[in-house]
């Protein structure tokens, strides 16, 4: 008797766990850049189940650049984007994506990078010289012209190149097939370790007050189903929490996740960590610098309200 109670019990807590499982929510999240470690507390978050306990199953996809993130999201492939600010600028436009949460602030994660072999020495060496990004009107374009104007040489004293994605560009730097890329600087670190590549400069000295990342997400899922943007933003915070309390398993796991070196990432914790949101709010100053680089870059012929391009219902964020 007290057998059969026991494989009765046993059947009963397995039919539990299984409707627990299943009553987790889909919901597929995608990535702007697959190197870029700021994104970490998604996959940190999932890996770590901190998404779970908010009852979200979170699939997740590595786009090559914010072009193709956005394209994602218009076509409904995917739910919530992680992705460069610039793209808000779409929604005035007619996307049906917006942001609904900052999580990165000043570039501190973006560098300029040279071959180790370059005669480029420092940035007054890159006047006139080429430079790549991974798409037309994204972040990493916006601050090579912002680099460019800063250091008096107006918007085009540098010439930008569209090559389609990180890993291109990274091909087309060691190839010498351009003269200079803006990439995260955990692969300029990565680079450095492999003698392909030199760091000439960080970004957020060109751009203090700026919104880098942001989590967009379609708007007909927050007409629908807003409860569970709430549920991914929560978890998304709850998870900056986790990184920004366990350096050590935060490193053990980004750099298996990133394919990276330990120690590269280590040096990139230390020096991004602070670009961090706690709580998803939209710095003013940020979104002032924000929205006149949407009329900069050509994006758009005025600047934009912030009703137009976020919404800020779920923010402040309190997991």
């Amino acid at each position: 008797m007290i057998i059969g109670r026991a494989i009765v019990g046993a059947a009963l807590l397995a039919l539990i766990s299984s409707g627990v499982a299943s009553a987790a929510d889909k919901i597929r999240a995608g990535k702007a850049i697959d190197d870029n470690w700021v994104y970490m507390p998604l996959d940190i978050g999932v890996e770590t189940g901190i998404f779970a306990k908010y009852g979200l199953d979170v699939e997740i996809s590595n786009l090559p650049g914010g072009a193709k993130l956005q394209q994602a999201l218009l076509s409904g492939s995917i739910d919530v984007g992680l992705g460069g600010s610039q793209a808000m600028a779409l929604t005035v436009k007619g996307s049906p994506a917006i942001a609904v949460a900052a999580f990165a602030g000043p570039p501190r994660n973006f560098a300029v990078i040279v071959a180790t072999d370059s005669p480029i020495k420092t940035v007054p060496d890159l006047k006139g010289k080429s430079m790549g990004f991974a798409s037309n009107g994204s972040l990493p374009d916006w601050l090579m012209q912002r680099l460019s104007i800063v250091e008096g040489w107006g918007p085009n004293g540098i010439k930008g190149i569209a090559t389609g994605g990180a890993q291109a560009s990274n091909a087309a730097l060691i190839s010498h097939q351009i003269d200079s890329i803006i990439t995260t600087r955990e692969t300029g670190l990565s680079l450095e370790a492999k003698k392909q590549g030199r760091i000439i400069t960080g970004l957020e000295k060109y751009a203090p007050h700026l919104i880098t990342q942001v989590i967009f997400t379609r708007q007909p899922l927050l007409q629908d189903n807003p409860d569970l943007v709430s549920r991914f933003l929560k978890a998304f915070y709850a998870s900056v929490v986790f990184v920004k309390t366990n350096k050590e398993k935060t490193v053990e796991m980004s750099s298996r996740i990133l394919h990276m070196d330990p120690a590269v990432i280590s040096q990139t914790y230390d020096y991004e960590l602070s670009m961090i949101s706690d709580d998803g709010q939209f710095d003013p100053a940020g979104m002032q610098v924000l929205e006149d680089s949407f009329v900069e870059l050509g994006i758009l012929t005025e600047k934009p309200t912030d009703k137009q391009v976020i919404d800020t219902r779920f923010l402040p964020v309190k997991p």
